[in-house]
């Protein structure tokens, strides 16, 4: 028998309602200590809303490294069990409430980016995208997304993630780190910039960026009559005014 599925095979896994039950006595329990968590709460049927979270997902779907190990940890991160996560720079740190009680530890590891790439995306952002708010909502050029998701573009490949977990599962990928990647989808949904956070991209600096191009664009066109602006000639024709 495969290593990889002893684990599975003599242990009964845990039913939705036990996963929940256990995940409420953790918070409880963190709660009385005075520790903070930050749990992934998934509302509805869906995993990720917004074009960020499911392009997250879609890429590490379409990985064949992934392909047979992700599906393990939607059941999971739907039912609450990523009690906690956090994002940094490169890391993400959580606890996935599991069989037992006490939850496991999880840390994920992404490759930082050169600076060339940094450089690039900022410098690409900075002149494709004319407003934050575009970038946010994941509603700027094409081009431009083809920086994040296509062949060596910003979203991370299988090689440059690595993982561990605290759990006995022998699996490449256990279950609880399936639904922690899965819970970093749901976390890009609530804050976007929270990838440029984990990939090494400084913020501050990218946000900057695009401000400083955003405003460089408005003082180019200060001057230039607005096509919105309506001549007298044109109140009279569309009107009637003398």
């Amino acid at each position: 028998m495969s290593k990889r599925y002893w684990n599975e095979m003599n242990f009964p896994q845990p039913t939705d309602r036990e996963l929940k039950e256990n995940a409420k006595a953790t918070a409880q329990k963190a709660a009385k200590k005075g520790k903070e968590l930050h749990p992934v709460i998934i509302t509805g049927r869906q995993i990720t809303k917004s074009w960020w979270g499911n392009a997250w997902c879609s890429n590490l779907e379409r990985y064949a490294d992934f392909d047979n190990r992700l599906p393990r940890g939607k059941r999971y991160v739907k039912t609450g069990s990523v009690i906690d996560l956090d994002i940094a720079k490169g890391k993400i740190l959580a606890r996935v409430q599991g069989t037992r009680i006490t939850p496991y530890k999880v840390e994920i590891r992404i490759s930082p980016l050169s600076e060339q790439q940094i450089q690039t995306i900022t410098d690409k952002c900075g002149k494709k995208v004319d407003n934050l708010s575009k970038l946010v909502s994941g509603d700027f050029p094409e081009e431009l997304k083809e920086v994040f998701i296509g062949q060596g573009g910003l979203f991370p490949s299988p090689k440059e993630i690595s993982f561990n977990c605290s759990c006995p599962d022998w699996a490449l990928m256990c279950k609880h780190v399936a639904a922690v990647l899965y819970g970093v989808g749901a976390r890009l949904d609530e804050d976007p910039l929270l990838f440029f956070t984990l990939r090494g991209i400084d913020t501050n600096r990218f946000v900057d960026v695009v401000i400083a191009n955003r405003t460089e664009m408005m003082l180019a066109n200060v001057n230039k009559p607005s096509k919105r602006i309506l001549s007298d000639t044109s109140l009279s024709d569309i009107f009637g005014v003398i």
